[in-house]
């Protein structure tokens, strides 16, 4: 079983910038692909980053890449999401979660993660 706890999130105002954080209970964390998702009042979630197991590779949905930055410390069991020049359009409810396939590739299909977390609140605004 593996729980996910995040952290982080908070009010920020544009501009600014908010690192949020993954803590993995598991002992197999990196064994698996990780991914951020997020959610905003009244829209369905969306795919925002993920990072394969080791590490190495990362992908981004278009409306982050160059601001946001996902990586993981396999030695803390953690994954981050630093995340700067943030927007409004930011302002969502942010979860990680847990590829179901151990040492697959990414995806942005959120199916395709079967752990997710509670989710931390960052709001974006003057």
């Amino acid at each position: 079983q593996e729980q996910l706890v995040e952290s982080g999130g908070g009010l920020v105002q544009p501009g600014g910038s908010l690192r949020l954080s993954c803590a993995a209970s598991g002992r197999a964390f990196s064994a698996y692909g990780m991914g951020w998702f997020r959610q905003a009042p009244g829209k369905e979630r969306e795919f925002v980053a993920a990072i394969t197991w080791g590490g190495g590779t990362t992908s981004y949905t278009p409306s982050v890449n160059g601001r946001f930055t996902i990586s993981r410390d396999n030695a803390k069991n953690t994954v981050y999401l630093q995340m700067n020049s943030l927007k409004p359009e930011d302002t969502a409810v942010y979860y990680c979660a847990r590829r179901r396939t151990a040492l697959g590739g990414m995806t942005n299909i959120d199916r395709e993660y079967d752990y997710w977390g509670q989710g931390t609140q960052v709001t974006v605004s003057s």
